[in-house]
């Protein structure tokens, strides 16, 4: 394999697991109603098919990781197409670290942008 592919791939892998969480609350508190995985995983790959912040089976153990810290719930309910489907929604700690975790997210970002000077051109 590339070298270059694999530092990448470690690179982005580590770089997305930071901000998945953050991402998730995001989604979900804008959504402000209960969420499925799937559709989940849909709005985190956005519009770029060729760039993904989570993997969807890597997504699972995230949002398991939130409903045990109380940043989330969740309840199943049955599905008209297939088997129950688990739905998760934010609570109100979920929202409170949703600000306290944007905000972190805005000084980290402001600082790596002034840092590599804006762009970089190749």
């Amino acid at each position: 394999m590339n070298t270059s592919k694999t530092v990448d791939r470690k690179f982005s892998r580590e770089l997305s697991s930071g901000i998945t969480s953050l991402a998730l609350l995001a989604i979900l508190a804008e959504e402000n109603k209960p969420m499925y995985g799937y559709r989940i995983a849909k709005e985190m790959s956005g519009e770029n098919e060729d760039f993904q912040l989570i993997k969807q089976g890597a997504l699972y153990p995230v949002l398991k990781s939130l409903e045990k810290n109380e940043l989330l719930s969740s309840k199943v309910e049955p599905s008209v197409s297939g088997p129950p489907r688990r739905y998760y929604s934010i609570t109100d700690q979920g929202r409170e670290a949703l600000i306290r975790w944007s905000a972190l997210w805005r000084e980290t970002s402001s600082l790596i942008n002034r840092i590599l000077g804006g762009e970089i051109h190749e």
